[in-house]
């Protein structure tokens, strides 16, 4: 599968959803993590290792999004540089999207199992739009 063509998919999939969907995607980098160990420290300065932490989130309307490279451009724009793109879905009800509440309340819970570790049921992007698969 080349880059971008599993985000296409994802977009695709949340266009043929009944109800109306909101994407959420929560941007993340490395950082070291709290109470690192020397080597920790050592590994992370050398590039490697460290923790995955949330830089920033938004939420796009799948018609907002032509491709990946939409997404990371506005991303460009709004913030620091990133590693990795935590994406997932939320579905409306009754023919609506969700609401903005729904929404940030998603996108914090998101956002905190970024923070935690808990990723697995999210999809992840490089930065080039290959599909990341975080064990």
């Amino acid at each position: 599968m080349n880059p971008n063509e599993h985000f296409q998919q994802l977009l695709a999939a949340a266009a043929a959803e009944p109800e109306p969907q909101r994407l959420l995607f929560v941007f993340a980098g490395a950082e070291l993590p709290d109470r690192a160990t020397p080597e920790q420290e050592a590994r992370f300065r050398s590039g490697k290792g460290g923790a995955l932490g949330p830089l920033m989130c938004v939420d796009k309307a799948p018609r907002d999004l032509p491709d990946f490279k939409a997404l990371v451009s506005e991303a460009e724009e709004a913030g620091p540089p990133w590693s990795v793109v935590f994406a997932a879905s939320l579905s409306g009800q009754a023919g609506r999207p969700p609401d903005k509440a729904r929404i940030d309340l998603a996108l914090e819970t998101m956002v905190q199992a970024v923070r935690d570790g808990r990723i697995g049921g999210f999809a992840a992007y490089g930065p080039d739009g290959d599909f990341l698969e975080i064990a």
